[in-house]
């Protein structure tokens, strides 16, 4: 199904939230991520159910000074 993904449409195969991070090579990373606008907390992404259609956000915590 086609997601929006950080702004960049895609075709995905997964149904829910965790199945897609790991198709879209976010497996093994701390991420935060929001489905259409709306916090998704990480023990509940495996019961998050995606659309056709859903905007996904996905942010990777940023080191620096």
């Amino acid at each position: 199904m086609r997601i929006l993904v950080n702004g960049a449409w895609r075709e995905l195969t997964a149904t829910q939230l965790a199945a897609a991070l790991e198709e879209l090579g976010y497996a093994d990373r701390t991420v935060s991520t929001a489905v259409n606008g709306e916090f998704v907390a990480c023990g509940v992404r495996a019961a998050t159910a995606l659309a056709a259609g859903d905007r996904i956000e996905v942010l990777a915590p940023m080191q620096g000074g």
